[in-house]
């Protein structure tokens, strides 16, 4: 319960911080896309529109906090339609690669820290932008060994370069965190008492150093979840998958703010449901949490 409480708080604290600073931005979309000559509208007209997209008077902030209570993320400035809609076109794009970035990073992440000499390369995983990542992975399997199609292809051929770009950057510090933990589980005075009982290498390996070794891991892996949304941002603009990130970007373009904030506080939401879930998953892995 006290972790839902403070759950609540940050994602309160995501949505009040975020409409702060998009409302500080400089610019209006309102009059940018409104204030047309061609479109004949009055001053007066332009402020019962902006009254309607809930973008002034000193109300707007609670106005639009109980829409998000009840599930009212009010309409795009770009498009007119709700926001919602757009949310749900593009959601399960998203979903479908974040959520096989995210499995690819970890089978990345387990194959690195149990092989010692792929221990370095998550230092160079972290120091690579994920757009660059993204095009050196197209020049490479795509350009010069024809193994991918860039254009066409099959849906699934379709996923496989943006999975990887987004896997890389993520499996880094989840390789880094493991791999430490495997090395301090290794010296603990339990591997040598199993080793005496005559359990082979690959047993100890297995059954108790990685099982000890995962918890922090399984941290680790939290916290990076949350940096799928930034990382779809990119991947799906250098690849041109329409999704959330895809969105985002072209969001960011047209100053839309309404679309802006409920896709931070989707995002916030993702990232506070994963780390409570991890926190439920701690005793079962480890039977000292037990109670």
């Amino acid at each position: 319960m006290r972790r839902a409480g403070q759950a609540l708080l940050v994602l309160w604290a995501a949505f009040t911080a975020s409409y702060v600073l998009l409302h500080l931005l400089p610019g209006d979309a309102i009059l940018i896309k409104f204030q047309n000559p061609e479109l004949g509208l009055s001053p007066e007209q332009i402020a019962q529109i902006r009254q309607a997209y809930g973008s002034d008077g000193p109300a707007a902030y609670l106005h639009t906090l109980l829409g998000f209570l009840r599930g009212d993320f009010g309409y795009s400035i770009d498009t007119g339609t709700p926001v919602v809609e757009r949310l749900a076109e593009a959601l399960p794009e998203t979903a479908k690669l974040a959520g096989l970035g995210f499995a690819v990073a970890i089978v990345l992440a387990v194959g690195i820290a149990f092989t010692p000499w792929l221990r370095e390369l998550p230092s160079l995983f972290v120091a690579i932008p994920v757009f660059w990542v993204g095009i050196l992975l197209i020049q490479l399997f795509s350009f010069r060994l024809k193994l991918v199609p860039v254009i066409g292809g099959s849906e699934w051929q379709q996923l496989i370069l943006p999975v990887l770009t987004l896997a890389v950057p993520i499996c880094a510090p989840i390789a880094q965190v493991l791999a430490r933990g495997i090395d301090h589980a290794a010296t603990q005075p339990f591997v040598q008492v199993v080793a005496a009982k005559g359990a082979s290498r690959r047993w100890i390996l297995w059954r108790h150093v990685a099982r000890n070794a995962m918890l922090p891991a399984l941290t680790m892996a939290g916290l990076t979840f949350g940096e799928l949304i930034a990382g779809s941002v990119v991947t799906e603009t250098v690849f041109g998958r329409n999704g959330v990130g895809r969105l985002t970007e072209q969001a960011v373009s047209s100053q839309d703010t309404p679309v802006l904030l409920a896709v931070v506080v989707l995002a916030a939401t993702v990232f506070v449901l994963v780390n409570l879930i991890v926190d439920l998953l701690f005793p079962i892995l480890d039977p000292r949490l037990r109670s």
